[in-house]
């Protein structure tokens, strides 16, 4: 769920909703894990989520070039460049251990960004016991209504460019999730899928009160998306790839085992009551595709 930045939105709104989700129950379908994206939080309120069962704690930092950060945040609550850079840190401090970081990659330098992705998540490594981010995105920028920095960018990155990207992250962070967005069109999705890609979604609506309209009306998005595809029509796309699709919760990677498979120096933690493991022989879902449908 993806939360924005409103003081009707805070953490107690994002409690209820939470305890909404995951009261709703149809048939034998129901929704176990939550993933939450938004505004950085206190150590007091993300206790409060981690106590409804708050699945993975997704900030962004957008960029983590300081002047630039600067430049496209200049006032406001998102302009505390050091409260956004350790959100996921007070996460940590709060229990809630998985935690997703990101860049937009096209507001600076893709190189500069890339090492700040490491270097954030060499970090997290350092100071809770080996734990890094359970997911890295690296969304690019995309056109948007009356943003005429998207259009005019010098960072804007290519095709090729991006492929490196998805590369070295991949092969830096092996134990990490990989979220490719629908940012992205059908075409590049399919050949960036196979360079470790781990979870994408489908069927997404990124405009004001898009899930509830019938017709998309791009006015009110926050940006263009290049996949529009339904979830029935991306499942099909990857059946035919020779993947098979699974929902998040079927191969959440956790605790021991999530880090000790791809990272040895890993000290350790009980993993959190209720979750399931995924390796070789332990999830059979293991190395398949997740497809996370917001």
């Amino acid at each position: 769920m993806v939360y924005g930045e409103h003081q009707l939105s805070g953490v107690d709104y994002i409690a209820e909703t939470l305890k909404t989700a995951y009261s709703t129950k149809v048939g034998n379908g129901e929704i176990r894990r939550v993933n939450v994206n938004a505004a950085p939080l206190s150590v007091e309120d993300l206790r409060i989520l981690k106590e409804v069962g708050i699945g993975t704690f997704q900030v962004f930092q957008e960029t983590y070039h300081h002047q630039t950060y600067q430049k496209m945040h200049p006032r406001g609550l998102k302009a505390n460049y050091g409260w956004r850079l350790y959100a996921q840190h007070r996460a940590q401090e709060a229990g809630v251990d998985d935690v997703g970081i990101g860049a937009l990659f096209g507001l600076y330098d893709w190189k500069f960004e890339v090492m700040g992705l490491l270097a954030h998540t060499i970090d997290l490594e350092k100071k809770f016991g080996g734990t890094g981010p359970h997911t890295i995105s690296f969304p690019r920028l995309e056109p948007a209504l009356n943003t005429p920095f998207a259009e005019k960018s010098p960072f804007r990155i290519d095709n090729k460019t991006f492929k490196k990207i998805v590369t070295v992250i991949r092969l830096s962070v092996p134990y990490t999730g990989m979220i490719l967005t629908a940012r992205e069109n059908p075409e590049v999705r399919r050949e960036i899928i196979p360079l470790g890609i781990s979870q994408i979604d489908a069927g997404s609506a990124i405009g004001i009160g898009g899930y509830a309209r019938n017709a998309r009306d791009y006015s009110r998005e926050q940006f263009l998306l290049g996949d529009n595809r339904s979830l029935d029509e991306i499942i099909q796309d990857l059946a035919v790839m020779g993947k098979i699709t699974s929902f998040c919760t079927a191969a959440v990677t956790c605790g021991n085992k999530f880090h000790s498979r791809d990272h040895p120096g890993y000290q350790g933690t009980k993993p959190r009551p209720g979750y399931q493991r995924s390796g070789p022989g332990h999830n059979p879902e293991y190395g398949r595709t997740k497809l996370c449908a917001v």
